[in-house]
């Protein structure tokens, strides 16, 4: 389905494959030879994306562009499945595994690596042909690496990053309550609301 959001319609080569049930939507630039697969998601929302030649993205695997974050890919890289990747910056030769989460602002250069259920936390840099090992956390510029258990050293770093800041526009108490949630959900309603206005090719 390619949609054409905000005025604005993606551009595909014609050397790239498109699955029948995949979604590109808005300011999108898929280069050559590239494979988008089925159930794939490349929604520009607020801000553009890029994808150069020869990437794959597989099943299922969604990539945003966000609100002041846009996303570049660079050559050869492969989205695994059900990965997720919104408002990053990508060099050329980055793997990204099945069900790894890449936030806004993270920029992955040549030859990094994320697998399996790896995270690349908001305003985080992965330097060349690093590695982010199976359901780990990368966190920090230039990133610290951790398993999942130490969550306070994780913390400690994310504190600082002002994540809902960040990815919703709202800044939300430590104790979360609920009026923060009220302000995050109706902030992404007004952004969400442009969808009405969308055309389906």
């Amino acid at each position: 389905m390619i949609i054409k959001h905000d005025g604005l319609s993606p551009i595909i080569n014609q050397t790239t494959y498109v699955a029948p049930n995949a979604v590109i939507c808005g300011d999108v630039v898929i280069g050559r030879n590239c494979r988008i697969m089925f159930g794939a998601e490349i929604i520009a929302e607020n801000s553009r994306i890029e994808i150069g030649d020869n990437c794959i993205i597989l099943e299922n695997a969604v990539i945003r562009g966000a609100k002041d974050y846009s996303v570049k890919i660079g050559d050869n890289c492969l989205i695994g499945p059900h990965a997720h990747i919104v408002g990053a910056y990508i060099e050329d030769n980055v793997f990204i595994a099945t069900g790894a989460s890449i936030f806004h602002a993270a920029r992955l250069m040549k030859g990094s690596e994320v697998q399996i259920n790896g995270v690349v936390h908001i305003k985080t840099k992965l330097d060349e042909n690093s590695v982010v090992p199976i359901g780990w956390i990368a966190v920090g510029n230039p990133a610290r690496i951790f398993p999942p258990n130490n969550h306070e050293e994780i913390w400690e770093i994310q504190q600082s990053l002002q994540f809902s800041k960040t990815v919703y526009g709202v800044n939300r108490p430590d104790n979360g309550e609920p009026n923060s949630m009220q302000s995050i959900c109706m902030e992404m309603s007004k952004r969400l609301k442009s969808y009405f206005e969308d055309d389906v090719d």
